[in-house]
């Protein structure tokens, strides 16, 4: 670790979180140096919604290099993105009775949330953009404007302007009625809202806290935006690609936004790839006017198109993430019932608010020395987060689970880890 401490910048955080070094993967496993095996509950944050190395992906992956597929083509026309492009089209969008075409914006979640805006700015010719309470969208300057952690914005170093902030499905108090509120807002011309190119939002927060919209809520911004034109977009970044059962979030919902956001799962493998969806006749940049040198990673089309046929031609997918989820939220329910806490979620993005603020991060540490990998989300820390791979399998599931029960025991009483010895390694 010294090189690490040497020369990496001190911005780092993830391997202050799980301090060791990681060599191998596997499913829902990683393997550390020292032959210790951890149960992953992070899942890349949401980038692995398939697992590590899926065969499957792994060798349609090796199978292209190995023929000198093409790598790197910015966005020139290749064998790999047309196959892709079909498998969008007649396994996403036909199925769906939605109607879009694809824009590859660069290779990250905030690349898609930067073209997403531009583009609504470009097709409406107004500049401001509406988000929510507690959301993130990205740490890029645009997709910071729209973001609400407060600490995140402060490294911004500037004004992050043209981009205004109402309050989500579940903020506040119980009985506010936000969509009431922010209709009143928008429609009242002496309110100081000007009327935005577009509201962005996340149907689950993740960061924010996994803070889930009822589907009511959704149908009822949709209607809004419909109202009074205003272009709706959706940031399924995290929770895209079957994190909340279907493939996209907003399905439940009965939803079609004008634009949606996609990235992390979307290639499968954790190769960085991004897609914008966007309605026709919002494809209004002239040739060129958006770009970038990596817009079109063939690698990431080959096993993004080996995931959608291999998991997306039913609902096998679904239902598995639906059983699991309910399996999932059972042992969290009793966790946050034992410690003083509230359990929410959606499919496998689930969460513990605990009433003790700094209990989530002592037992994010506990579960790490019991060999499991899980983070925490929210504004300060306070959500005890779980985000598997989708695709884990029931054993390792449940002794998952039962591991971060005892780590939040032993965090609750403020008492160390007995930390097990290494037990033999296991395949996912």
């Amino acid at each position: 670790m010294d090189i690490i401490e040497r020369l990496e910048s001190n911005v780092r955080t993830y391997c202050r979180s799980f301090p060791t070094t990681f060599t191998r993967a596997e499913g829902a496993c990683l393997f550390d140096s020292r032959g210790r095996r951890y149960i992953d509950f992070f899942a890349g944050a949401g980038a692995l919604n398939y697992g590590h190395n899926e065969p499957r992906m792994q060798a349609a992956l090796v199978d292209y290099i190995r023929s000198n597929g093409i790598t790197h083509s910015l966005d020139m026309t290749t064998e790999a993105k047309v196959r892709f492009l079909e498998s969008v089209e007649t396994r996403l969008l036909r199925p769906r009775g939605l109607d879009y075409k694809a824009l590859f914006p660069g290779p990250t979640g905030t690349n898609a949330v930067e073209t997403a805006i531009k583009l609504a700015r470009r097709a409406t010719g107004r500049s401001e953009i509406l988000a929510f309470t507690n959301a993130f969208h990205g740490m890029t300057l645009g997709s910071l404007a729209l973001s609400g952690n407060s600490g995140k914005r402060a490294g911004a170093g500037v004004p992050l302007p043209f981009a205004s902030c109402a309050p989500f499905a579940s903020y506040g108090h119980a009985e506010m009625d936000t969509l009431a509120h922010l209709r009143t807002l928008l429609e009242d011309s002496s309110s100081g809202f000007d009327t935005p190119a577009a509201i962005i939002v996340e149907t689950v927060q993740a960061e924010g806290g996994v803070n889930v919209a009822s589907d009511a809520w959704v149908r009822g911004l949709a209607e809004l935006a419909k109202d009074l034109g205003i272009l709706l977009i959706v940031d399924d970044i995290q929770v895209g690609c079957g994190r909340t059962g279907a493939f996209f979030s907003f399905e439940r919902a009965g939803v079609a936004p004008d634009i949606v956001c996609l990235s992390k799962s979307l290639s499968g493998y954790g190769l960085p790839l991004s897609m914008v969806l966007l309605r026709p006749e919002l494809d209004v940049f002239e040739p060129g006017e958006h770009n970038g040198t990596f817009r079109g990673h063939n690698l990431a089309f080959v096993t993004a198109r080996t995931a959608l046929e291999t998991y997306w031609s039913d609902d096998t997918l679904t239902r598995e993430v639906e059983r699991k989820a309910a399996r999932a939220a059972e042992t969290l329910g009793a966790i946050a019932a034992e410690h003083g806490g509230t359990e929410r979620g959606l499919g496998l993005i689930r969460g513990v608010e605990f009433d003790d603020p700094g209990l989530a991060k002592r037992a994010s540490a506990e579960a790490f020395a019991r060999g499991v990998v899980m983070e925490t989300a929210g504004p300060e820390d306070t959500v005890l987060k779980l985000l598997c791979p989708l695709t884990i399998d029931d054993a390792l599931l449940d002794e998952g689970l039962a591991r971060v029960r005892e780590a939040v025991k032993a965090a609750a009483c403020g008492r160390e880890a007995e930390r097990p010895a290494a037990p033999a390694e296991v395949t996912a």
